[in-house]
């Protein structure tokens, strides 16, 4: 409302719903913390799964945090910006999401205990940023330098990422598939960067075998059959054509219908198609190719000519495998075949493994070094969970080798950056240092997670963890395994720098999101999607935090 000659305006409609200050800033901090506290229990190896209904009755069974919350069913707006908060996580660094929303719950709890105590928002927002900042110098400053072509800690950084993701009993074999899926892919740039190009490593899943039959291949592994039997299956030095539209008869942008007075007439149509069927065909063998890769559908008609013809033809490959093949050999996908030509064509060798069906394509081009990670899992769901896990730490490792500096894991790097941020705290003026102290609190929740998910005393890790640390000991971590506290560096859990920083600017800038906000105004129902009546909390209307958290109980 607003206040004119003595007489209140409404400015707002009839269904219009308003919070304000503390109230908004409850809201907001118990939707966010509601995000946070449903993967927390995922975090470390020890971490348990969530299963993922999805509407249509699809089950995901992961403990991958970006995967959990993008899946979820939330409706709250304070909710989705935490979950953004975890894809740039995953875009940045590939891993360490769970960490950066769980510190970003953790962060707002703080500060809500703050705020009760009359600190301005302003001052908590303040504090958080310088912390963050001194953060991530300290980062800098403890992290320890990577020789790229030392494989062996190369594969430490992939087994610490893929423990607790379905990898363990085969985490030696995988993680030697990553490191020489990652040198494989890796050049060195003008000024002696590494550069880590994953545009050419391509993974595929099969089911059916354990995942210590997984392997990497060189060039690319395509699950299609051949689409006639009488088509080649191996074709060395092949030229290769790759399409994106159907091989079949061009029909009609409108609905028509055509009466025929004979069966010559009918007979007529008939030919016409197989006319144009044959052309097709005739366009493809004058560009030269023997061998060609279809994203649409091929006729039958067109299936037979192109095996008179000798020429191997797969239909509908996947898009994704459609653009590897382009990067792979060197071919340009072709959309029109009337513009086909040799110049579009790509050169590589196939093979046809019948007992796998799947063909292997490797690029005979010399510029050429894509790979194949083929992960295997005895069930659909093994192999997927599989191949989230493996993805992760591909991008790990490539960042590491970018990147080129590491950490110790295990809560190691909290708990010492808890310890330096307290002592930066003594130099700071104002409120300000309650929320730098704040902000070294929360991170420690790191530590008392990977604790709590191992079934140990958390209370009982914190303090042993600080007095090591006070001690002097900066890679003193968490053995979940066996419960002890060790130089966690030397055991092998070894963090990437990169991830870290990232997950701890993120997590205070979305924590600093939400607390900058003290009004939220809705034209009606406050939740992003649907009308949804009541939730916790004392909001009015769709205010209920997410949907009543009803989407949340597939997750739980």
């Amino acid at each position: 409302m607003s206040q004119q000659m003595g007489q209140p305006m409404v400015i707002l409609g009839d269904d219009a719903q308003r919070v304000k200050d503390r109230d908004a800033q409850s809201h907001n901090i118990a939707a966010a913390r509601a995000v946070s506290e449903a993967v927390r229990s995922t975090l470390g190896p020890k971490g348990m799964d969530k299963m993922l209904v999805s509407s249509m009755g699809d089950v995901t069974v992961t403990n991958d945090g970006v995967t959990i919350l993008q899946e979820m069913d939330i409706d709250n707006p304070t909710a989705e910006m935490i979950i953004e908060v975890a894809e740039t996580q995953e875009d940045e660094a590939g891993d360490g999401t769970t960490t950066a929303v769980a510190i970003a719950g953790e962060l707002l709890k703080k500060a809500e205990d703050l705020i009760e105590q009359d600190i301005h928002p302003t001052a908590v927002i303040r504090g958080f940023n310088m912390a963050s900042e001194q953060a991530r110098a300290e980062i800098d400053e403890i992290s320890t330098g990577v020789d790229t072509t030392d494989e062996e800690l190369l594969r430490k950084v992939a087994e610490t990422s893929m423990t607790g993701k379905g990898a363990e009993l085969n985490k030696e074999l995988l993680s030697q598939l990553i490191v020489d899926a990652v040198g494989a892919v890796t050049v060195e740039s003008d000024d002696g960067e590494n550069i880590v190009d994953l545009d050419y490593v391509n993974i595929e899943t099969q089911t059916g075998s354990s995942a210590g039959a997984s392997e990497l291949l060189d060039g690319a592994v395509i699950s299609k059959d051949p689409v006639h039997p009488d088509m080649p299956s191996d074709v060395e030095d092949a030229d290769i054509l790759l399409i994106d539209e159907p091989v079949e008869v061009d029909e009609a942008d409108v609905d028509t219908q055509l009466s025929v007075d004979s069966p010559d007439q009918l007979q007529q149509f008939l030919d016409k198609e197989e006319a144009q069927l044959k052309e097709k065909v005739e366009q493809i063998v004058d560009s030269g190719a023997n061998v060609v890769f279809c994203q649409k559908g091929i006729d039958d008609m067109a299936q037979h000519y192109l095996a008179k013809e000798g020429i191997l033809a797969a239909r509908r490959v996947k898009k994704s495998d459609i653009g590897f093949l382009k990067e792979l050999t060197g071919a340009r996908i072709v959309s029109n075949l009337d513009t086909a030509n040799e110049a579009d064509l790509g050169s590589a060798s196939i093979r046809r493994d019948d007992d796998d069906e799947l063909f292997y394509v490797e690029g005979d081009n010399e510029a050429s070094h894509g790979v194949t990670l083929l992960l295997r899992g005895s069930t659909e769901h093994v192999a997927d969970e599989l191949e989230r896990g493996l993805t992760d730490a591909l991008d790990v490792v490539s960042q590491t080798v970018a990147d080129g500096r590491v950490l110790a894991g295990g809560g190691a790097i909290e708990v010492e950056l808890a310890s330096r941020l307290r002592d930066y705290a003594d130099s700071v003026s104002g409120r300000e240092q309650l929320a730098v102290e704040a902000f070294a609190d929360s991170i420690e929740l790191i530590p008392r997670v990977l604790a709590e998910n191992a079934g140990i005393d958390p209370i009982d890790t914190l303090v042993d963890l600080r007095s090591a640390h006070e001690d002097g000991d900066a890679n003193a971590g968490l053995n979940v395994f066996g419960g002890d506290i060790e130089d966690t560096f030397e055991g092998g859990v070894v963090e990437p720098a990169h991830a870290k920083e990232q997950a701890l600017a993120s997590a205070s800038e979305a924590a600093n999101l939400v607390l900058k906000i003290d009004d939220i105004i809705s034209a009606g129902d406050l939740s992003t999607e649907g009308e949804e009546d009541g939730g916790p909390g004392g909001a009015p209307g769709g205010m209920g935090g997410m949907g009543g958290m009803g989407g949340m109980g597939g997750a739980m």
